[in-house]
């Protein structure tokens, strides 16, 4: 009883009180009550046909992603919710909510990039996936405006596999002409791993779930592949920065296409990405070309047969590999004030300075009896659950992308979430 008594009086609690009590006087000086607040935002959503056509089209959606990703022989790992380090993202967020255990503080999840690489050190593991949670306290759009497709906690399956082409240090630093041709073809071979994948998916949507797309008034045909390429660059140079997944979207006239050459995450494998002497380029001076990154865009389509505008469902790429490029590029994207320094005994002298970061990049600088490096060579990308299927639902029936989820968190929505 004494426990219990503690936790119900602790701070925490008393702050979310405290809170919910200021929303019901908020609510009360215009007219309305926390009851009305409660069944009209979450009750009504609750208990939609809209809601329940949409949980059937996700349950089929996730089904058919497990099936193929087992199919082709990836294996289903463990979730990392927290952990020292953690995917620092390119685009703002508010900040990386942590978690005090046993006297450690640990990061929330915003993607288990680090993990899933780590995860592919393992050579009899063919590739990894993993319905991962994630947590970013997007900032809110600063002229209030409803973007309708961010949530603060979302699921992404998180995909990770080995390329099939080892590409060995001597010949990266010696043959870039070669290794620009074999890292084009690991990222085609990406690609088609991808779209087989979103074929599939959608082929079990629109063989299973018609009666549902139809009440949600869009329809779903499996895409033919190839799916249409946009380099970054070029498609920037005729339709300008802004807007252009929904202009690219207009040009492509599919449900799907792909944007390639995004300059973007750490991770994200560009080459050749260091100088004569080591240093990293500086990022004017990288082109879309030299980026074996994407994202897949995706569009619904209308009973009238004409299509919604385009978003983002998918991020990917290749992914760095060698020690020394994972270090300096940590530290010229800003997220490491300093790379790490170890003593001949693998002791990194300044740890500390390091934060999370320090014990994956020991693991990074890992080699093996042969002298070969252990961190793997892979490709991979996140699919977001929600926000694929809102690409896809979008319409009269869904309007935000909360209105798929029972408990979606739309950082443009509201200020306090209830539940």
């Amino acid at each position: 009883m004494a426990d219990t008594a503690a936790y119900a009086a602790g701070t925490e609690d008393r702050a979310i009180g405290a809170r919910f009590e200021s929303l019901q006087d908020e609510l009360a000086s215009r007219g309305s009550t926390l009851e009305a607040h409660v069944r009209g935002r979450y009750a009504e959503r609750w208990r939609s046909p809209a809601l329940a056509a949409a949980l059937s089209i996700r349950t089929g959606l996730v089904l058919a992603l497990h099936e193929f990703l087992a199919g082709r022989g990836l294996v289903n790992i463990d979730r990392v919710s927290i952990s020292p380090v953690t995917d620092p993202l390119a685009h703002g967020v508010e900040r990386v909510p942590v978690v005090e255990y046993k006297g450690v503080p640990y990061r929330t999840t915003h993607s288990m990039i680090y993990a899933k690489l780590l995860a592919c050190m393992n050579t009899g593991v063919r590739g990894v996936f993993v319905d991962s949670p994630n947590i970013r306290l997007e900032l809110p759009d600063p002229s209030g405006a409803q973007r309708g497709k961010y949530l603060v906690d979302f699921s992404q399956m998180d995909v990770e596999f080995r390329r099939s082409l080892r590409i060995g240090e001597a010949m990266y630093r010696e043959e870039p002409e070669t290794v620009a041709c074999l890292l084009e073809l690991e990222r085609d071979r990406a690609l088609a791993f991808f779209e087989d994948m979103i074929v599939a998916a959608t082929s079990r949507l629109a063989r299973r779930h018609g009666v549902e797309l139809a009440a949600l008034g869009v329809g779903l045909e499996p895409p033919v592949r190839p799916f249409p390429r946009f380099d970054r660059d070029e498609a920037i140079a005729r339709h300008g920065a802004d807007g252009l997944e929904a202009a690219l979207g207009a040009e492509a006239g599919t449900q799907f296409f792909w944007i390639t050459g995004l300059l973007r995450e750490n991770y994200d494998l560009v080459y050749p990405c260091l100088d004569a002497d080591g240093a990293p380029r500086p990022r004017a001076s990288i082109r879309s070309r030299e980026v074996y990154n994407y994202d897949l865009c995706a569009a619904a389509r209308f009973a009238d047969g004409s299509l919604g505008p385009a978003w983002e469902v998918l991020s990917g790429g290749l992914r760095e590999w060698l020690y020394p490029v994972i270090a300096r590029r940590l530290v010229a994207n800003g997220v490491l004030a300093e790379e790490p320094r170890f003593a001949p005994d693998g002791r990194l002298l300044n740890i500390a300075a390091l934060g999370g970061y320090g014990p994956f990049l020991l693991a990074a600088r890992l080699r093996g009896e042969d002298g070969l490096p252990l961190f793997p060579e892979t490709a991979g990308g996140g699919l977001g659950i929600e926000r694929f299927l809102y690409a896809l639902l979008r319409g009269s029936a869904i309007r935000n992308i909360e209105d798929l989820t029972l408990f979606g968190k739309n950082p443009d929505s509201a200020d306090i979430y209830l539940f």
